[in-house]
């Protein structure tokens, strides 16, 4: 299934207002039978999102700022998955979209899984990039942690491009040139408030429970050299999560970019294709690609 030539890859941004707060919406439109939701990693704006957005040819996509994130405005109390789950869904109804595709990548992606969960009539496939679930992890190395948890990386581009090899592996480790494309699209959040309440969303949280229960086609993306969340995270989602399958790429945290191409035409696939599974056969859909 090709999407027609004509489909426009302009990106149109808006503000919404959604609980009491003014969010930064960004959207693309496409031909696509539902629109992809794509939740962004922490403390990253939708600026950073776009280069995928435009490469997902033919899937109509909408992302937002988080709260205190890029140009959203920032809450009074700091809100837990479930709280930005709900604000998604109003997202959605302002638009008038109902069933949509979703797809999360790190911190991103316990969102989508936790949308996924919560709203199964809302979520028809799922894509999962460089994530893991939650609390219950294998982590990476402290250090890297401790760099990750630190928002001046987003406020100090000259400080992110120092450490990108470090938390980012893959291909930024012999080229760190890499990051320029991403460093020019960062926007620092308004404040530090938004980072550290994005921190508070995904602190003690974890899908470990109850991804056996979701009922959708789910692909999930990994790099075999993510310092962030180490391959064996995605293995395990991989084993609990029914009708899933696994793709796992030569590359870093940060795989959604710099394998980019290769990355997209594998989700604009599956997207494409996942319904015709629909039926779950376990047997066909359960599998690991390399």
């Amino acid at each position: 299934m090709n999407a027609p030539a004509d489909c426009t890859i302009d990106i149109e941004e808006s503000f919404v207002e959604v609980m009491g707060l003014q969010i930064r919406i960004a959207r693309k439109a496409g031909c696509s039978q539902r629109p992809l939701l794509l939740f962004n990693g922490i403390g990253a704006n939708t600026e950073i999102l776009y280069p995928l957005m435009q490469e997902l040819k033919g899937i109509e996509c909408l992302t937002f700022d988080m709260p205190g994130i890029g140009l959203s405005e920032v809450s009074k109390m700091p809100m837990r998955f479930k709280g930005l789950a709900r604000m998604s869904t109003q997202i959605l109804d302002h638009f008038g979209y109902g069933k949509v595709d979703v797809l999360g990548v790190s911190w991103g992606g316990g969102m989508a899984q936790e949308f996924a969960y919560r709203y199964p009539k809302r979520c028809q496939n799922l894509v999962l990039a460089a994530t893991s679930a939650g609390a219950i992890m294998v982590p990476g190395k402290p250090s890297v942690f401790m760099k990750l948890s630190n928002p001046k990386r987003y406020f100090d581009k000259h400080y992110l491009r120092d450490i990108a090899q470090h938390i980012y592996g893959g291909e930024l480790r012999k080229d760190p040139q890499l990051m320029e494309e991403y460093t020019d699209r960062v926007r620092a959040p308004k404040s530090a408030q938004g980072y550290l309440y994005q921190l508070y969303a995904a602190s003690l949280w974890t899908s470990i429970h109850w991804l056996s229960k979701l009922p959708q086609q789910t692909l999930i993306l990994a790099g075999r050299d993510d310092p962030l969340v180490p391959i064996v995270n995605a293995r395990i989602l991989h084993s609990r999560i029914p009708y899933s399958q696994l793709i796992e790429v030569d590359c870093g945290h940060l795989l959604l970019m710099t394998r980019m191409v290769e990355i997209s035409a594998r989700i604009v696939e599956f997207l494409q294709f996942a319904d015709i599974d629909s039926g779950h056969d376990a047997e066909s859909g359960h599998g690991v690609v390399h």
